[in-house]
């Protein structure tokens, strides 16, 4: 069984963790989780939500050529974006963690006051700023982030020196570079980073590389292709993989032309494979919501995840599936225990809405429903 032969690779190798050092950039955002108010009885939550998002879409094109008035009643303002919530993620895993990025000026914001407790954070600009619809179907990030144009290799190395950089990414076993979509010189950084500083730095052949896209559906297909391809020129530096969840794929895969792809096994595998081989990369991964699959060299491997159909929290489960993904990866586990890893970690954060440490994943592995 996959779960009983990820915990035997995970226990006899959890304690390498702590030498695990990982660094991560470049977003950060303030997300304000909120529900959309269907039918207000009395004041607080004494209210039916509107329970999906087919329902809120159907509120909000009733009122064109009118107006309307929707209530988004606060749960909770957390530390967001892709970065900040995988960071958080591995450090409760017990991995070292860097993080630059978005996380405020003059001063860091206190949303991520404990992750700056516990990690060394360097802040390239103000946070931005999320409004998180969450809803049983899904959710609607409402987005301001004009501040994130100001993230550039200059800005970087501007604010914590350029030598200090480099010897970041030369320290690292993980360098997890996330949020294409949203910074709109991510691609420059690539770039700036496989041609200019990697060649430079000492050979490090097991460094993992990771990328996630985040729903690039606002980007052009020209776009993305050069994204991807920058991509694919840091697998001479190291270990490159490709993250994506089922909308990422299907997007990837049309710019690639690739095919279709579903939630099936046999079409998750197939993709996975195609990606891989056309970049040039280590390891791509899909994760929808019910299972997680990805593609080596070895071939593919595919695992079913703990699905709950009444989450505490939404936001955050795909960078945490990444957390604990890359967690496998550190540890040197194998492709299918890094899915039982990610699908797990994700599992545990949605249920509990907490990142889970390796003896807390450990118990959650054995024991999900």
């Amino acid at each position: 069984m996959f779960r009983q032969r990820a915990l035997d690779q995970l226990k006899s190798r959890r304690a390498a963790i702590g030498s695990a050092s990982a660094l991560v950039g470049f977003d950060g955002f303030v997300d304000t989780i909120v529900t959309p108010v269907g039918l207000r009885r009395s004041a607080g939550d004494n209210f039916t939500p509107i329970a999906t998002l087919a329902e809120l879409g159907q509120r909000i094109s009733a009122a064109a050529g009118k107006s309307t008035n929707i209530e988004l009643y606060p749960r909770i303002d957390k530390l967001g974006g892709n970065g900040p919530i995988m960071a958080n993620a591995l450090l409760s895993a017990g991995a070292r963690v860097t993080y630059i990025g978005a996380v405020g000026e003059p001063a860091i914001h206190p949303v991520f006051a404990a992750m700056a407790a516990r990690a060394r954070t360097v802040s390239i600009c103000a946070a931005a700023q999320t409004t998180a619809i969450e809803c049983n179907d899904g959710k609607l990030m409402l987005g301001q982030m004009r501040c994130l144009d100001e993230i550039t290799y200059d800005r970087i190395c501007a604010v914590m020196g350029e030598a200090a950089f480099h010897a970041e990414i030369a320290a690292a076993s993980l360098v997890a570079l996330v949020n294409w979509t949203m910074i709109p010189n991510m691609t420059a950084i690539f770039t700036a980073l496989t041609e200019h500083v990697l060649p430079k730095l000492p050979p490090a052949p097991d460094r993992v590389y990771f990328f996630d896209l985040a729903d690039p559906e606002k980007r052009s297909a020209e776009d993305l292709r050069a994204a991807l391809a920058a991509i694919g020129k840091f697998s001479p530096f190291g270990r490159v993989t490709l993250g994506l969840n089922l909308k990422e794929a299907q997007q990837v895969a049309a710019a690639l032309g690739c095919g279709t792809v579903s939630a099936e096994e046999a079409s998750l595998r197939a993709t996975a494979t195609a990606i891989r081989a056309q970049l040039g990369l280590h390891t791509v991964v899909i994760h929808p919501v019910e299972c997680a699959a990805c593609a080596t060299a070895a071939g593919s491997a595919c695992v079913p995840g703990p699905y709950t159909a009444k989450p505490k929290i939404t936001t955050g489960a795909g960078d945490h599936f990444n957390a604990g993904f890359t967690t496998g990866q550190l540890l040197g586990l194998d492709p299918e225990a890094c899915l039982a890893l990610g699908v797990s970690t994700s599992g545990h954060y949605v249920r509990t809405g907490e990142s889970p440490s390796l003896a807390a994943l450990e118990t959650f592995l054995a024991n999900w429903r």
